[in-house]
């Protein structure tokens, strides 16, 4: 049996990360876009790139300075002061269409006040990686001298464990990525070692980028040399036509106990130091390991060495030596070179060491003094209750002599180092300045910004500002030196959470005036919030439940993610979430709804004008244009919206419509059908028509158009083309002449207008002659402060074509599009031909059905927020990016990215005088399954069952503040696609069948409403609220305040049932109950223990109906809904809530556990909450047993359980206890139970898996094979598809085995043994996972089975069979994709997921797709698909037909 392995979700958070200047635009500032107001006058900058991991995710950011948005109402208050008066209509109305108002401020010389900036992450890149990252850091090489740029240095794992450094530099060409050079030690004698995979590695580089050093086990590092000048080239003996395009010089392995110190071993940390003239490392180690239980024998056994690295000479030696620190230290952090030294942290302490090895602690509790020697300073009275822990913190310096500890749980706590004279005297530390997100990795980026990476909650930025305060002379000791701003609003949601208010104080200036009082001043630290990366963390576990969109129910995933503060649910869904509103029936609409903005006029004294516009408030939509086939020829409908009444039908129009929009500044609409084009007035009246005809005989149909005021395109059926433009002093439209694009009978497969309100265009147009010309008409002067419009058209030869507007100049050329390359940049081409062939051309298969270029990010649509696009002679990018999309009529959708060129101002010698220097990024490729017309089939009928397929742009402002420009993808597969500032794009499903029309709508006063005529009819729709669409599933999270263990789902109440993980204090207690220990000074604490409490909870309203507490030191192992026998039913069961739990009784006694039963009863529901139902938690047994209960599940009518070694099958007698039936012995600690029918899976710790029955006469658990090796299996499921089963399991390592139970088989020994047939490293543990089922497209009677996991690193995958046929084809794709495409640090993805194993000849790895690698099969450009496909011997239809039907969610 053979499966697909997919991951839905990648990995989630950040475990590593690093900042430094990889991407051109983080040398120059960004350029303020065109029309931007007095405000914006700060150009945005890029500060840096972040570059953040997470497994095997790679993402890279960019970290921007920008203006502040303003608010609706401070805009108005800076323009009133600005003009000095209110402004009139015609003043309001030139501001939002003339050139605007003048800056009073700045002509008369006023000042103008500091602008506030934010900074803010945005998205880049990200990949995928075929490695896990163990490392990050940024470096310089000899090329840096000239790109002023770094190089990113990754360091990875495979699955043989094998350790690998790849060196990385940014490529404007490709907008990504390129490997400079890979280094790996697979064959190191270090990592021969048998204990090798439970290595960690850690990657560290020198403060001048001099080399950099690898951990490798065994207490060696591996170093890599950079080359730094050319006369370090010149030193190496090596030839220099070989070394001038090599940065590096080799790598060696430094065995520290042969080369530097023999007793260094068990290395713990090291660091480079700063200072030195040559590369510098501090080693940290533990010469004699000890734990607790051994600090009689063995204490202070941690060691410090620094040792000078000398590449050239091969020499390591030790400047200092420091013996008898505390046996926990865990890190050690590099001083800045002014005060040298380190600093070491330890469980319990803070300690100084600087070069001459003296030393100075901070107790930050009462534990120093009993576990260590050390000598420890007095503490003063104020710090002896202090009682903190330091496990699992991370520290960094905020300036040379200040350090921020950020504990496990959030809390920041300021460190000051104190230097009497030339030596440090002392370590203090402040009160805690706030609680923000647990840390996993904290790296100052900036000289004024921290950036804390988490992994199991979101990651944030903070602002660590130095200001001058004055303050008293007494005060200069007792004032605290960091404080939180509180001032500072950044309008960001999580706040609150990731937060928490400030437990210091502002300090206190004394407040006498003209300068009287002598007056010192010394420098604050600020810390305020600046932006944050959203992450849910870990899934514990996982549950469908089913949730309501408005009235529509839907499956949702509820996960358990998070941990301690940070946990909670988070909500997934395949389809973005959304809700109908109204129906709206009489509109119709089944070939087209567009809902237009239209100026009404308003008659008064007889003389008719218009609104006002108000340049504060967006206008809504004042109509709706629908069209439809039936009946014949087609019927259009002009609908609006009456004074509080529903909407009514106005204007009837006989004929399909084709397209509409607002013109003449939305004074009129524009309406094309199928053989005229037409200007109505606002209330649908014909103002003026244009027939197209040519002479007296009509044209071929009108089959598509574009509208762009004043500008309208059509494209006939026999793909000729129309341009028409509009003159506004007539309000009337004629034909443009096209005299300058060639042959008017040129034929083209399509075009659309794009107005660059990006500034994109216009500054990177190279032209030798003007191209826009004078503004000498009516129509250019109105819009001569807008953006410039461009056309795109594509030619039947699949050539893209850019022209600018108005003088019809092209600007851009390129035959790319036709294959689908990576990167589309300009031919610097005339015009091609495409004139009209004899027979007519007919369609092929992969012909572009339609070109949009839109805008797609977050952004916000009101005039006075400052739009975030963005181009200069770099990148540009910020949260709207320029996508150019295409559709081709095989099913394959491609977006790709438009970007600056980075060509320079340089003309090229060709033929056009302009030329437009940018170029087109890849960044998605999608496969669709569509429905084919049947070839022949014409008329009325078979035009009522075509499929219009469109991109179709919007808008919209689903939440206050949060604003969303995207595409709506119409057709048999609808899909909104979308992209936000810190993703990338996404496309999102919109769950239905097949949307024939579309168009964001207003009408109702919302601008988040959507008008969508589905197989439901015309509706009128809108996003479900807090829904987050920053990955491939729109998520929501719950934040609880706790982590949960456990969930499950129970079907008969629609509640969700959780066991959440808290921690309580745990004493030990004698014989006669007597506490064994207690702590005598409040500095000294108790330890902690897990605990748990079961809740039932609301899916819908996400309360906690009911709980149950178990006792302190009890917490839950696994829990199930059973079905049981009862009396109290009329069917003889009933379903029932079965828990297993531990009780920990300390060190000295064994471990005990219980089984509970639970019911949910229905009872009287609470007034103070909306639900109109209540239930509660009801105990109905607790069976003690003499071991841990680690997993529970059900066969029909009897509960099975198991207690270490044993499983056990009971039975409910009378509600009130349990009976046990049968039980069977089969390892050595059972992780996991599932079962299908009367078959049972058993997972055990150690002795892998056992497949086992259960039969009822007599009642008996009879072992029917097990996995003879000895695997720890954290996961066992059944896993079925066409009459076929397979058994999945999953251990700590991430690895998948699939076993099969075959007693034909003479290799299972009649059967006893299960046969292991496929190992698959997923390289991430999961022990959640659930099954679901699947139907193929000949939809069988019994559906396959496919399997989600849930892993530790947030990843969320799905396993699905695949059938022979396509197995084999997609298999042998893979074997092509590994060896013939260009992987991310030339990493190898089959050894990624290669599996070791001793017992067989060559490894399992043929039963199960990488699906992470198939994936790049659709980016690939179409000629390599052909190419790669022809070389298995297949066609590139038929793969991607496999690939499609694999794809999905669930």
């Amino acid at each position: 049996m053979h499966a697909l392995r997919q991951e839905i979700l990648p990995p989630s958070g950040v475990e590593f990360a690093t900042s430094l200047k990889l991407t051109p635009s983080t040398l120059r500032e960004l350029r303020t876009p065109p029309n931007a107001t007095t405000r914006h006058e700060f150009a945005a900058r890029a500060l840096c790139n972040v570059v953040i991991a997470r497994s095997s995710l790679l993402r890279i950011f960019e970290l921007r300075e920008e203006p502040a948005p303003l608010q609706v109402d401070d805009e108005r208050e800076r323009r009133r002061a600005l003009k000095g008066t209110e402004a009139v209509e015609g003043e309001v109305e030139m501001d939002e269409h003339g050139e605007g108002f003048v800056n009073i401020a700045k002509s008369t010389g006023q000042s103008v006040d500091a602008v506030r900036t934010v900074t803010k992450f945005y998205l880049v890149r990200e990949h995928r990686l075929h490695g896990m990252v163990t490392g990050m850091e940024g470096v310089k090489i000899i090329s840096s001298l000239e790109d002023k740029l770094d190089r990113l240095l990754v360091s990875f794992r495979d699955a043989k464990a094998c350790a690998s450094i790849a060196l990385l530099e940014w490529s404007t060409a490709v907008h990504d990525l390129v490997t400079v050079s890979i280094h790996t030690y697979e064959r190191a004698p270090q990592l021969m070692a048998l204990d090798s995979p439970l290595f960690r590695a850690q990657l560290r580089v020198d403060p001048l980028s001099r080399c950099s050093a690898l951990t490798l086990p065994k207490d060696a590092f591996a170093i890599l040399p950079f080359y730094q000048t050319q006369a370090e080239l010149d030193v190496m003996d090596q030839d220099q036509a070989q070394t001038r395009d090599v940065p590096y010089a080799p790598s060696f392995i430094l065995d520290l106990p042969a080369a530097v110190d023999q007793n260094i071993r068990n290395v713990v940390d090291f660091v480079f130091l700063p200072g030195f003239n040559k590369p510098t490392i501090a080693v940290l180690f533990q010469e004699q390991q000890t734990w607790t239980g051994r600090l009689k024998e063995f204490k202070d056994t941690v060691r410090l060495v620094i040792f000078t690295l000398d590449i050239v000479t091969q020499t390591y030696p030790i400047i200092t030596s420091t013996q008898g620190l505390p046996y926990d230290c865990f890190a050690v952090m590099a001083c800045a070179a002014s005060l040298g030294g380190v600093v070491i942290l330890s469980s319990n302490s803070m300690i100084y060491v600087d070069q001459s090895s003296r030393r100075v602690i901070l107790p930050l509790n009462g534990w120093p003094s009993r576990i260590s020697d050390f000598p420890l300073p007095p503490i003063p009275p104020e710090n002896q209750d202090r009682n903190l822990e330091l496990e699992g913190c991370r520290a960094t310096f905020v300036d040379d002599k200040t350090i921020f500890v950020f504990l496990k749980d959030g809390s920041v706590y300021p460190v000051d180092i104190v230097i009497d004279g030339k030596t440090v005297s002392k370590l203090t530390m402040g009160t805690a300045l706030a609680q923000t997100t647990a840390p996993t990795v904290v790296r100052r980026i900036t000289d004024t910004h921290v950036f804390v990476g988490s992994t199991v909650g979101p990651s944030v930025l903070l602002n660590a500002a130095h200001v001058e305060e004055e303050i008293d002379e007494d005060e200069e000791m007792s004032a605290p030196t960091a404080v939180v701003q509180m001032d500072i609003d950044y309008d960001d949601d999580d706040d609150d959470d990731i937060y928490g208010d400030s437990k210091a104080t502002e300090p206190v200036t004394n407040g006498h005036a003209n300068g009287k009082a002598a007056k010192k001043t010394r420098t604050v630290i600020k810390l305020s919030l600046c932006d944050a990366l959203p992450s849910y963390g870990p899934i514990a576990d996982m549950t469908f439940s089913l949730a309501r969109n408005g009235e529509r129910p839907v499956p949702e995933l509820v996960a358990a993610t998070g941990s301690g503060p940070l946990g909670g649910f988070t909500l997934f869904q395949r389809d973005l979430p959304i809700r109908t509103k109204r129906k709206l029936h009489a509109i119709g609409g089944a070939r087209g709804m567009w809902s237009l903005p239209i100026r009404q006029p308003v008659k008064a004294g007889g003389i008719t004008y218009e609104h006002a516009m108000d340049p504060y408030h967006t206008e809504n939509d004042t109509l709706i244009l629908s069209t439809d086939v039936n009946p014949s020829p087609g019927l259009s409908r002009i609908a609006m919206r009456a004074a509080k009444t529903d909407i009514s039908i106005t204007t009837r129009i006989q004929g399909t419509t084709i397209g509409a929009a607002p013109f003449f500044q939305r004074t009129a609409i524009l309406h094309v059908v199928t053989n005229a084009i037409r200007v109505l007035e606002p209330d649908g009246t014909e103002r003026q028509i244009i027939k197209d005809m040519d002479g007296n005989m009509p044209r071929p149909k009108i089959r598509a158009c574009s509208i762009s005021d004043p500008f309208v395109l059509i494209v006939r059926e026999d793909d000729s083309i129309g341009l028409f433009i509009g003159e506004t002093e007539r309000g009337k439209i004629r034909r443009k002449d096209m005299s300058a694009m060639g042959d008017k009978t040129s034929r083209y497969l399509t075009g659309s207008f794009y107005i660059d309100s990006s500034g994109l265009f216009e500054h990177n147009l190279r032209s030798s002659v003007p191209v826009n010309g004078a503004t000498t008409t009516l129509q250019a002067a109105v819009n001569a402060g807008n953006s410039g419009q461009s056309l795109i058209l594509i030619r039947p030869q699949g050539v893209l074509e850019i022209w600018n507007l108005p003088k019809l100049a092209l600007v851009f050329s390129t035959s790319m599009l036709s294959t689908l390359q990576n990167v589309l940049t300009d031919s610097h081409d005339s015009p091609a031909s495409s004139l009209p062939q004899e027979p007519p051309r007919k369609s092929q298969d992969l012909d572009i059905e339609q070109i949009l270029l839109a805008p797609i990010g977050e952004s916000a649509p009101r005039p006075h927020l400052f739009v975030r696009i963005w181009a200069v002679s770099c990148v540009p990018g910020p949260n709207m990016l320029l996508r150019n999309q295409v559709f081709l009529r095989s099913g394959q959708l491609t977006v790709y990215e438009a970007l600056a060129g980075g060509q320079g101002s340089e003309l090229p010698a060709t033929a056009r005088a302009s030329s437009l220097d940018i170029k087109f990024v890849k960044i998605l490729s999608k496969a669709f399954e569509i429905q084919r017309p049947e070839e022949g089939e014409k008329g009325i009928l078979a035009e009522h069952k075509r499929v219009l397929r469109m991109f179709i742009p919007f808008v919209t402002t689903p939440a206050p503040g949060t604003t969303y420009s995207g595409v709506f993808f119409t057709g048999d597969r609808p899909s909104w696609i979308l992209a936000t500032d810190k993703c990338g794009l996404q496309l999102y499903p919109s769950g239905h069948n097949v949307v024939h029309a579309f168009t964001p709508c207003s009408l109702w006063e919302s601008k988040g409403d959507f008008l969508l005529y589905s197989e439901e009819g015309p509706s009128l729709l809108e996003w479900m609220p807090d829904f987050r669409l920053d990955g491939p599933l729109p998520s929501r999270s719950i934040p609880r305040g706790r982590s949960y263990s456990n969930l499950i789902f129970d079907a008969s109440t629609s509640l969700i049932v959780a066991a959440s993980s808290l921690k309580a204090r745990f004493a030990s207690f004698d014989e006669d109950g007597n506490k064994v220990w207690e702590p005598e000074t409040p500095n000294v604490s108790d330890p902690l223990c897990d605990c748990s409490t079961l809740e039932l909870i609301s899916p819908d309203i996400w309360v906690t109906m009911d709980g149950f507490e178990f006792a302190t030191n009890e917490f839950i192992n696994d829990m199930a809904v059973v079905t049981l026998e009862t009396a109290s039913t009329e069917t003889g069961s009933k379903e029932f809530i079965a828990v297993g739990t531990t009780v920990n009784r300390g060190e000295d006694l064994a471990a005990k556990g219980a089984t509970y039963i639970f019911e949910i009863a229905e009872v009287v529901p609470d007034p103070a909450f909306s639900s109109k139902r209540w239930y509660k938690l009801r105990l109905l047994c607790r069976d003690d047993a003499k071991g841990p209960v680690t997993a529970v599940c059900g066969f029909t009518g009897y509960l099975v359980s198991s207690m270490g070694q044993k499983v056990f099958v009971r039975a409910f007698d009378s509600d009130e206890r349990l009976v046990g039936v049968a039980f069977l012995d089969v390892g050595v600690y059972v992780t996991s139970l599932q079962t299908l029918k009367n078959l049972l899976l058993v997972g055990d710790a150690v002795k892998s898996v056992t497949f086992v029955a259960f039969q009822e006469d007599p009642y008996k658990l009879v072992l029917l094979a097990k996995d003879i090796s000895s695997v720890c299996v954290t996961k066992a499921d059944f896993f079925f598809a066409d009459g076929q089963l397979s058994i999945m399991t999953g251990d700590e390592e991430g690895i998948i085995r699939v076993y099969e139970y075959n007693p034909h088989d003479p290799e299972s020994k009649d059967g006893r043994h299960l046969l292991l047939r496929t190992e698959f490293n997923s390289q991430s543990e999961y022990r959640a996972s659930t099954l679901i089922a699947r139907r193929s497209n000949d939809d069988p009677m019994i559906p396959q089975a496919k399997l989600l996991t849930g892993s530790t690193d947030g990843t969320l995958s799905c396993l699905t069979p695949v059938d022979e046929h396509a197995f084999k084809r997609l298999q042998l794709l893979q074997g092509q994709l590994t060896r013939n495409i260009q992987h991310v640090a030339g990493l190898n993805p089959k050894a990624f997921r290669i599996v070791r194993n001793d017992f067989v000849s060559k490894p399992l790895s043929k039963g199960i797709l990488d699906g992470n690698l198939l994936t790049h099969f659709e980016a690939l450009p179409i000629a390599r698909q052909l190419e790669v496909t022809r070389e298995i011997g297949t066609d590139r239809t038929t793969v991607l037909r496999d690939w499609i039907g694999l794809s999905g969610a669930w």
